[in-house]
Formats: C-alpha cells, sequence, structure tokens
C-alpha cells in the first residue's frame, strides 16, 4: 500500500500546502489505493512535504513522487496529449511551483493580518513559553528563503500583480476546457487545482483572492475538482 505523508486539512482545504494537495492528486489521478499520515517535516528526506512511501522506497519532493509514479507503476499522466501539450502543461506547472507559489507564500507568511488568519494556527501545539519565539524564528526563516528566491524584493502590490498575470496566463490556457487541457485531466491538474483551490481560499484577505475570484472558468474549475475528487469537501 502507497502511503503519502501530508500535513493534513487546514483552512477548509485538503491541505495548507498545494504541493501535499499535489502529491495526493497525483494518487487520485494515477487511481493506485493509498492512505496518507500526518508527517513530520523535521524527519522528511529533505526537509519537505509530501513524501511518498512506496514498499522500500521513500520519495520527497512531487515531481520526483510523479517520476516513480510514472516508472514503477507505468502511469502516463499525459496519455492523451499531444509532444505540444505535453509541453504546455508541464510549462504551466512550473510557472506556479515557481512563481505563483512564492506570492501565495509572500501573502500567507509576510503579511500580518493573513499570517494570523492562518499560518500561527500550525504552532497552537507548542507550550506557550516557546511559541513565541518559535514563530518569530520560522517567519524570519520563511522571509529569508523568499528574499533569497526573490519575491520578497518586491513590494506587495509588485507581487500581487505579478500573480495577477499568472491566474490571467492559466485562465486563458484553460479556457473553456473541463480540465487544463481538455476534456480529460492530465498530470498538471494535480498542480493546477491545488494552486487554483489556494488562491481561492476565502481566510486570506488579498488581492490573489480577488484575481482568482475574477475569472469564472478557474472558480468553476475548482468547484468542480472539488466535487470529483474531494466530495466531502462540498
Amino acid at each position: 500500500m502507497l502511503k503519502l505523508q501530508v500535513f493534513g486539512p487546514a483552512f477548509g482545504l485538503p491541505d495548507p500546502s498545494p504541493f501535499a494537495m499535489k502529491g495526493e492528486m497525483l494518487l487520485k489521478l494515477a487511481g493506485l489505493q493509498y492512505t496518507t499520515e500526518v508527517g513530520d517535516v523535521r524527519k522528511a528526506p529533505k526537509g519537505k512535504i509530501p513524501v511518498l512511501h512506496d514498499g522500500d522506497a521513500v520519495i520527497p519532493d512531487t515531481t520526483f513522487i510523479r517520476f516513480h509514479l510514472e516508472d514503477k507503476h507505468g502511469i502516463d499522466f499525459d496519455k492523451q496529449l499531444s509532444p505540444r501539450d505535453r509541453g504546455i502543461a508541464w510549462s504551466v506547472e512550473k510557472m506556479l511551483e515557481e512563481s505563483l507559489y512564492f506570492a501565495v507564500m509572500h501573502e500567507r507568511w509576510a503579511v500580518d493580518e493573513n499570517f494570523d488568519r492562518g499560518p500561527r494556527k500550525f504552532f497552537d501545539d507548542i507550550p506557550a513559553p516557546m511559541r513565541g519565539l518559535l514563530i518569530l524564528f520560522v517567519r524570519k526563516q520563511v522571509k529569508r528563503n523568499m528574499w533569497g528566491q526573490g519575491i520578497a524584493r518586491h513590494s506587495r502590490s509588485e507581487i500581487c500583480r505579478l500573480a495577477a498575470r499568472i491566474l490571467a496566463s492559466l485562465s486563458d490556457i484553460m479556457g473553456d476546457n473541463k480540465y487544463l487541457m481538455g476534456s480529460r485531466a492530465c498530470g498538471a491538474d494535480a498542480t493546477v487545482f491545488s494552486f487554483v483551490a489556494g488562491c481561492l481560499c476565502p481566510i486570506f484577505d488579498s488581492e490573489v483572492l480577488g484575481h482568482a475570484r475574477s475569472h469564472k472558468n478557474l472558480v468553476d474549475y475548482n468547484q468542480r475538482m472539488i466535487a470529483e475528487f474531494y466530495p466531502d469537501l462540498v
């Protein structure tokens, strides 16, 4: 039995991490039997969640989880796509993972009001005397990572403008399709759904939420995907 370590449901989402959601969505799209459990990021091989356990194999990072499912289990997530469409789908994945992700992270972790609504709750089980110091340490580390990546060097309005362009591009590519690339889901839908759901999360007050809501096809897509893959959330 495949076992996926995740963070667990939060903020009305299957998981607060788009990558943990993507990992589970890959398993759902593959049609494989699996279980999930809450993982400990401190013990994860690359210090990241999710982590897939498949027998003796331990696979961190969702891209390598996908590669593993393709290589070991013979899953072709994109079998209905032309070579050109495979390239477009892969490019969309990386646009979201390498750019939009950091804009969403900035809105959740660097904006005090949003941090209090969301990520601060991750620390509720920490004893009070240590909680404040740990929050300061982790937020400082997250902000340092965002500065190194580059997103935190921009103003908040600039960050939201970048996110708006990405969401508009995603909306244009999807068009009237049921899924990202057509009438059948492909591998990139695991990523697209995870990020669209995160951007539409109403807990976080952000221009990013407004930009996501402005694209009816993304809102409709999110609702369809939840109904199909996470009916318990409907």
